[in-house]
């Protein structure tokens, strides 16, 4: 079978591999898309080199057709289209407080194990979540990046009502934005990049460029003094970790979304002044997913408008190459 190898170095090869025996409790998929996540782009950068061993299979954003079933799995057959919610748990430590979703021995798949961007990608049985046959698979490939907007919003606890800035528009912003606004809030974004401005606010979305206007000003504006809610910080910039504790009101919450792969200075003294509530949030829940499929097959998203372009496997250095080059684009797909 065909697989897509990060090398290191920026660099991807294509190469054939041999099909592995299922073990039990295992199944096989045959993958139809696969996005490139932003946390694929800190593995191109060489960000996640402890962790990614090259040459690795990564990738973990994807749709696919069940294709076997190993021993002891029971509820699925081929031919059953899933989505994958790619952690894969490990022994539980005493300090995970029963959250195995970011237990300490718990393994990211297409990280820390082999990833979706293989024709046949061999995964736990449960790490599967069903999708209906209607569905289109490759819209279904934006289920797990969504799963990750729902699973913010939920810790940032966002009720009907309330006034919430996204500070960073990108793919993972913007779905964030989406799924507060269905929770019933008025949603403001704070971006840089005007194609991804202008996207944001064809979506209806207010949106405020801060190289150009004073955001704290317009959020005053906006809210008539009372300021935000909640801030979810996803722009992975000092600009936005500088300008998240200056946005909430008293008792406000920030949710620190994005990845940031060195220290951050933090004003602790607004976390003080103004008892705000810092939330980390790094994946997803069962819940999350479950809420991410019905997002998607109710139709209220408009997640295709989201997908900048489809690339067959053998362009996934030309992808990656653009998405480092023009951050203006939004998701890309791998078409496997």
């Amino acid at each position: 079978m065909r697989a897509l190898f990060y090398q290191g170095n920026k660099t991807f090869a294509i190469n054939d591999t041999r099909l592995q025996p299922l073990k039990e409790g295992e199944v096989r998929l045959k993958v139809a898309y696969c996005g490139v996540c932003g946390t694929d782009i800190h593995v191109y950068h060489g960000h996640m080199d402890q962790r990614v061993k090259p040459p690795q299979i990564i990738g973990h954003e994807a749709s696919a057709v069940i294709e076997e079933t190993g021993e002891g799995v029971s509820g699925w057959k081929p031919g059953d289209k899933v989505a994958v919610r790619p952690l894969q748990t490990g022994t539980e430590d005493p300090s995970d407080n029963g959250c195995a979703h970011i237990g300490r021995n718990m393994k990211f798949i297409g990280v820390d194990t082999p990833g979706a961007m293989q024709q046949y990608w061999t995964v736990p049985a449960y790490t599967l979540h069903r999708l209906p046959d209607t569905l289109s698979l490759q819209t279904a490939a934006l289920i797990e990046p969504l799963a990750v907007a729902c699973h913010d919003v939920r810790l940032g606890e966002v009720r009907p009502g309330e006034q919430v800035v996204v500070i960073g528009g990108g793919p993972i912003g913007l779905l964030i934005a989406m799924v507060a606004r269905e929770k019933g809030a008025t949603v403001t974004i704070s971006e840089i990049n005007e194609a991804r401005l202008e996207l944001a606010a064809s979506m209806g979305f207010r949106t405020v460029n801060p190289l150009r206007n004073d955001l704290v000003g317009e959020v005053e504006s906006i809210t008539s003094g009372a300021m935000a809610d909640v801030v979810f910080e996803v722009s992975g910039a000092q600009a936005g970790i500088s300008m998240m504790t200056q946005l909430p009101r008293a008792r406000g919450r920030v949710v620190m979304v994005a990845i940031h792969a060195q220290p951050r200075e933090v004003d602790v003294f607004r976390f003080f002044f103004r008892e705000l509530k810092l939330i980390g949030a790094r994946v997803y829940e069962p819940e999350d997913f479950d809420e991410a499929i019905a997002f998607t097959v109710s139709g209220k998203l408009p997640l295709d408008r989201l997908i900048t372009e489809v690339l067959p496997l053998e362009k996934a250095q030309e992808a990656f190459e653009a998405i480092d080059a023009n951050p203006a684009g939004m998701k890309f797909l791998l078409e496997i």
